[in-house]
């Protein structure tokens, strides 16, 4: 995929949930709720400073984040749904 994304967006996808509840109930497509978890795909060059300054973005590809439910912009980009974010609507790193 040749997406870069500009100033301090990230290009997240999201991790599919479980199929199955702890107790072992099959949950259906229409009663999942969106995960509010993915993995980094692609990353601005990050904000810039009054001053013109970069910063430098604290997330990098690959990294497994957590986010808003609400958070994003879904895109489709070679036939794959992902979302366009702010980095500041990422709320931490999964280690």
């Amino acid at each position: 995929m040749a997406f870069k994304p500009l100033h301090d967006r990230v290009l997240v996808k999201r991790v599919e949930s479980d199929e199955k509840t702890k107790g072992g109930l099959i949950i259906p497509d229409s009663a999942k709720e969106k995960p509010a978890e993915g993995e980094v795909v692609a990353v601005g060059d990050g904000a810039r400073k009054d001053s013109g300054e970069l910063i430098a973005p604290a997330v990098k590809a690959g990294d497994r984040v957590l986010f808003g439910k609400w958070s994003g912009t879904e895109v489709t980009l070679d036939g794959e749904e992902l979302l366009i974010m702010k980095e500041s609507d990422i709320m931490g790193i999964i280690g």
